[in-house]
């Protein structure tokens, strides 16, 4: 292989690199943070729950693949 040919093929390969790179790179999950008011054992809560992700997976988005949901219970003490 000459010289000049063997520069070809390293340059080019190269420059396709980064776009093979990106191409194999899978849709980035996007990250939902929600703050419950109720108890995880509330029957209308997880109601609640199931309705919210059931209408984010009418939008297109699916938990596992495209989103990831965190769940906080958040409890008032009367005081």
């Amino acid at each position: 292989m000459r010289r000049r040919e063997f520069i070809k093929l390293v340059g080019g390969a190269a420059a396709a690199w980064p776009f093979e790179a990106l191409a194999q790179q899978p849709e980035r999950a996007r990250r939902i943070g929600v703050l419950m008011p109720f108890a995880e054992t509330d029957a209308e809560g997880k109601l609640e729950l199931e309705e919210f992700v059931h209408q984010l997976e009418a939008l297109g988005w699916t938990v596992g693949q495209n989103l990831r949901i965190d769940f906080w219970v958040v409890l008032h003490k009367a005081g």
